[in-house]
């Protein structure tokens, strides 16, 4: 069908994630199986919202979000970063956000 599903719109600062990046991740190998390792790492890391596999300077493109900068900070080291697969980590982080249509 055309509709794919309905969702809420949630206050993240309601739920103390008030920190948001969008982080490119570079891998080490440009393998099949190098990309499924990283996307099955990632279905438990409640931290990233979403991901995305992208053309350009890295592989994936992920929105995370957590409770402040020092939270991410954790984040990029002890989880991001012990991922074996993951080569780079380039975060983006969101200052202001004038116009979000996820919804």
């Amino acid at each position: 069908g055309v509709i794919k599903g309905y969702r809420a719109v949630i206050n993240n600062q309601a739920f103390g994630l008030g920190f948001v990046a969008y982080v490119g991740v570079g891998l080490n190998e440009h393998s099949t199986k190098s990309q499924r390792a990283f996307e099955q790492a990632l279905e438990f890391i409640d931290e990233v919202k979403e991901c995305h596999n992208v053309t350009g300077s890295f592989e994936y493109l992920l929105r995370v979000e957590t409770a402040d900068i020092k939270s991410y900070k954790a984040f990029h080291a002890d989880v991001l970063g012990s991922i074996p697969q993951v080569r780079t980590i380039t975060s983006h982080v969101v200052m202001d956000s004038p116009k979000d249509e996820r919804a």
